[in-house]
């Protein structure tokens, strides 16, 4: 989540009106996050999520998001629902830009994630990908393996001014991915961004999951792959095998890996540190002047990437044998 469109406060309760969720009481942006121009409203009837949508989202997609949340949560999964105006839509729009209201979930995000944490997580995730297996509609992953030379060439040579050696360190594992993706692996939906700051907890119980608008139809284990990247790695770069086990564990214990997943999990686990390489590199070189946005370091997936590239099987990400 970020702010990266201003709303102001006449333009915010005339959008409400539309709505039969009370009146403005306060609002304010939410810097989280990267894509989206996001805030927090609370009207008499209680706390909202408003987001603006930007960027890398294309307005075609919303149906596929917003259908997706309603299609999770009518079979149990906790996550925001999109909430309809007066006419019925969900869609609609606000200073410019396409934008939803949806329901505000509680719980709070953990900023250093436990092994407890990491298994409840993966449990979730299995959850999520059971729940979307018969979702009707579907999105290609337009930031895998066919995307990541674009985001390379949108860097527009910059790449080694962030770190020396940069743009040789990733075209030479682009060419590497490229060359040998893996094939048919179970697909369907998968959140593709599953970060600590999209995940709820109460009482270290998860509680919700948050920000659909990178899910999209690909291989179910890439999932677990970006959560590996994202809920698995220490601040000081190094891998924590005991939290990859508990996520994993609990990922398995709701839907077992096939061993073809298994035995592509370390390439997964480059590409998925690749995308977010690419991604960072973009937005930190990129970054709208007076964004309500705090771009993330690129270098910390490089750090990860170079942790996969040595691994030699899923069982070094701490997969039971």
């Amino acid at each position: 989540m970020a702010v990266y469109t201003d709303v102001s406060p006449a333009e915010l309760e005339a959008f409400l009106s539309g709505y039969d969720i009370g009146t403005l009481t306060s609002f304010h942006g939410i810097a989280e996050g990267v894509e989206n121009s996001n805030f927090l409203v609370q009207t008499t009837r209680g706390s909202y999520i408003l987001t603006l949508y930007e960027k890398r989202v294309n307005r075609d997609d919303l149906p596929f998001f917003i259908g997706l949340m309603e299609h999770l949560a009518a079979r149990g999964l906790s996550c925001p629902q999109p909430v309809a105006q007066r006419s019925g839509a969900v869609l609609s729009e606000i200073a410019g830009r396409p934008a939803a209201m949806v329901t505000f979930l509680p719980g709070v995000s953990v900023r250093r994630p436990t092994a407890e944490h990491c298994a409840e997580l993966g449990r979730g995730l299995a959850q999520l990908h059971l729940a979307g297996a018969d979702f009707a509609l579907a999105r290609a992953n337009n930031l895998s393996v066919a995307g990541w030379r674009p985001l390379l060439e949108a860097a527009d040579g910059q790449a080694d001014g962030v770190a020396p050696g940069l743009a040789g360190a990733i075209e030479a594992e682009l060419a590497t991915l490229e060359a040998s993706w893996p094939q048919d692996l179970p697909s369907g939906v998968i959140h593709a961004d599953l970060f600590p700051d999209n995940a709820f907890f109460l009482d270290e119980k998860l509680s919700g999951i948050i920000d659909f608008y990178f899910a999209c139809t690909d291989f179910l284990a890439y999932d677990v792959a970006v959560c590996l990247n994202a809920w698995c790695f220490e601040q000081d770069g190094s891998y924590n095998v005991t939290k990859g086990r508990a996520l994993l564990s609990g990922y398995e214990a709701v839907r077992p890996l096939s061993d073809a997943e298994k035995a592509a999990l370390p390439r997964l686990a480059r590409g998925a540190a690749l995308r977010f390489l690419l991604t960072r590199l973009v937005d930190w070189l990129n970054v709208p002047e007076g964004a309500l946005v705090r771009p993330k370091d690129p270098l910390e997936y490089l750090r990860k990437l170079r942790f996969h590239q040595a691994v030699d099987s899923a069982q070094d990400y701490g997969l039971a044998a």
